[in-house]
């Protein structure tokens, strides 16, 4: 078949522009419809990225203030700037204190008073440092290895005993020096020798030079250049001691740290200003999708023109389900002194479908109602007996009142000593030393202080200083142990968790029994249970819930405190403005949301269109095909007649001469 560069040889018609020609008349009405939807779709993918992106800025200012702790937002002021004050709004009040530190919280410092000829090469002794830190006992052993002040001083950082040391060149020779790295007189150094080498352990030779207690001979081992001593703050007249310079749990929500020894009044008050900051925040993000709204779906009236996404059902549900929720009434506040939106000085422009926000309106509500308002705006749930809590709700949990009913109250984990203890004890070392196991989870170890003729109450609160300052208790795990003597004198210990893995159990007792405590498992506690709007709860501690598909309070939790069971009241669970907002704004834009439906179908049309545009080509490129493999055969049988032609002309005027010549 003759190629298309060999077209209109024969006709001098049917060449491969005219190919050309009809291959483009052939495509242009597709490709045109299919560029034009390519465009409208990508157009309006555009337009739902931008609502997409303003209806997702609507929520954060939302979430903020769906937070209860964020409509308080309470601040603290200090007079002097040497005392500074810093609040937790979630656990802070109103209040003024009047604030005196009479003292600072050191470390303890010390230094030898032995002054040795050289860092590097002079020895000090060998044998072993027992270096006691609050409750941290640490051995360093001194050998041919590390006989030099330097060789001490980097053994006693390398143990990581809670003592710092350095070697200090004093012109005339040179001298250890120690510091705690902690301050207080709970961190005070405590410093014997054993096995000293250079002589006894207690005689201020060889090693015995680094020794130190408090009841030593000044002229003996190391000196005490700094003591140690704890912060003295009073706080409205009432003495409190801090191991450091930073007060913490004094007063809820208040946190101290003091430079100075001073004065000073310490204001806590509600930052009003705060929290219409975060109002205004969420006012000007609903004016501003509102603005994106009305440049994609605007309709211009005088013009008779309408926008890309004008009439367009996806706007028109953001745009109702918005109206719906900051125009009602919120649900179970029907009675409260604020109701809604407009009571708190919010309220819409009816020209432009945008909010208005009176600040001082605002600041006056939440002076004067503030648990009202935090209704208003965050989920809240109000219950009717004040030992019932409202923990959270669920992401399907409807307003509404519902009853709660408890049939087993929460309780914590005991222990219980198999025997009772004299009134007065002595403990040495063959009864000084048991292993509790906290909650199934966390172990400590109990060694008691020796002496003879001690109380059996004194014992009680060696014990649970050890407790509250245990290595794997106290306020570094969040767990905790009460101790206490019963009646009968036997010790008793409790858990200071709630529920099925609150337990007490004795995994080790020196000698089988210390204290009549001996191996053994205490009673563990036991969750709550009961029911929440007539359907049975789950317990978890004292937090009884409700899982999904429990009808309308599923998902709802409350902590029952106490140990009434029976008719619990009620609560009332309200769901606030930025509460529902929320939700709505995450399904709207979520996997399963409107405008991510409508995305997907954009993506899936322009995928057709591509599907569409590849089998427009392959039509195009059998049409064009087809045209040369016709062109071709009609050019050849063009040919051929012409070559017919010509010849025959060429046999006409050959005949032509001899038929003159004939006349």
């Amino acid at each position: 078949m003759a190629g298309i560069s060999s077209l209109g040889i024969g006709s001098g018609v049917l060449n491969s522009d005219l190919v050309d020609q009809l291959v483009a008349a052939e495509r242009k009405p597709t490709e045109t419809r299919l560029t034009q939807k390519t465009e409208q779709a990508e157009a309006l993918l555009s337009a739902y990225g931008k609502l997409r992106s303003a209806v997702t800025e609507l929520r954060l200012p939302m979430r903020q203030l769906s937070s209860p702790d964020n409509l308080k937002a309470f601040s603290a002021s200090s007079s002097n700037e040497d005392i500074g004050v810093s609040v937790d709004a979630t656990k802070a009040s109103r209040g003024t204190y009047s604030v005196e530190v009479t003292s600072l919280a050191s470390a303890q410092a010390l230094a030898s008073q032995a002054v040795f000829d050289d860092r590097d090469t002079t020895s000090v002794g060998q044998g072993t440092l027992e270096l006691s830190v609050g409750e941290k006992n640490t051995s360093i052993t001194i050998d041919s290895s590390n006989d030099t002040l330097q060789g001490l001083a980097n053994a006693i950082n390398e143990s990581d005993a809670g003592v710092s040391a350095g070697v200090i060149d004093t012109g005339s020779g040179y001298q250890l020096v120690l510091s705690a790295d902690d301050t207080g007189t709970a961190n005070a150094v405590s410093i014997s020798v054993s096995d000293d080498n250079g002589g006894t352990n207690t005689d201020n030779q060889g090693l015995s030079r680094f020794a130190f207690n408090s009841g030593m001979d000044a002229d003996a081992g190391l000196t005490e250049t700094i003591a140690a001593s704890d912060a003295v703050m009073s706080i409205n007249g009432i003495e409190v001691t801090r191991s450091t310079n930073t007060f913490e749990n004094v007063i809820d929500g208040l946190t101290f740290d003091i430079k100075a020894e001073g004065t000073s009044t310490i204001k806590v008050d509600q930052d009003l200003d705060a929290v219409a900051d975060r109002v205004q925040g969420f006012v000007d993000k609903f004016n501003g999708l509102q603005s994106t709204i009305d440049s994609l779906a605007g309709f211009n009236a005088e013009a008779g023109t309408g926008s890309l996404l004008t009439g367009d059902s996806t706007v028109r549900n953001i745009q109702n389900q918005l109206r719906q929720i900051l125009t009602r009434v919120v649900p179970g506040m029907e009675d409260a002194s604020v109701r809604s939106l407009a009571d708190v000085g919010i309220t819409t422009d009816w020209e432009t479908g945008g909010l208005e926000f009176d600040r001082e309106a605002f600041k006056e509500q939440l002076a004067s109602n503030p648990d009202d308002v935090t209704a208003l705006f965050a989920e809240q749930g109000r219950t009717s007996d004040s030992q019932v809590e409202f923990v959270r709700s669920g992401t399907t949990t409807q307003p509404g009142e519902y009853a709660i009913n408890v049939t087993q109250a929460a309780t914590q984990g005991t222990l219980v000593a198999d025997s009772a203890i004299a009134n007065t004890v002595t403990v040495d070392d063959s009864n000084d030393e048991f292993t509790l196991e906290i909650n199934g989870e966390l172990s400590t170890n109990i060694k008691l202080t020796h002496g003879t003729d001690i109380s059996a109450q004194a014992v009680v609160e060696d014990i649970q200083a050890q407790l509250d300052s245990g290595v794997n208790l106290g306020l570094g795990s969040g767990e905790s142990v009460q101790v206490e003597l019963g009646a009968d004198n036997k010790l008793r210990f409790t858990s200071g968790k709630y529920g099925s893995e609150s337990s007490v159990n004795v995994t080790s007792a020196e000698g089988g029994s210390v204290m009549g405590l001996s191996v053994a498992n205490g009673t563990a506690g036991l969750d709550v249970a009961g029911t929440i709007d007539g359907q049975v709860a789950e317990g978890d501690g004292q937090v009884l819930y409700l899982g999904s598909g429990s009808g309308d309070a599923s998902g709802l939790q409350v902590r029952i405190l106490g140990e009434e069971t029976g008719n619990r009241g009620s609560i009332t669970f309200v769901e606030g403005v930025a509460e529902r907002t929320v939700d709505m704004v995450t399904n709207m834009v979520g996997a399963d949301g409107a405008i991510e439906a409508r995305t997907d179908g954009l993506n899936r049309e322009l995928e057709q269109i591509q599907e569409s545009q590849v089998r427009l080509e392959e039509r195009i490129t059998a049409y064009r095909e087809r045209l040369v493999s016709q062109f071709s055969a009609a050019d050849s049988l063009i040919s051929q007649l012409n070559s017919t032609r010509d010849y025959v002309s060429q046999q006409l005027a050959a005949l032509a001469p001899n038929s003159s010549s004939d006349s």
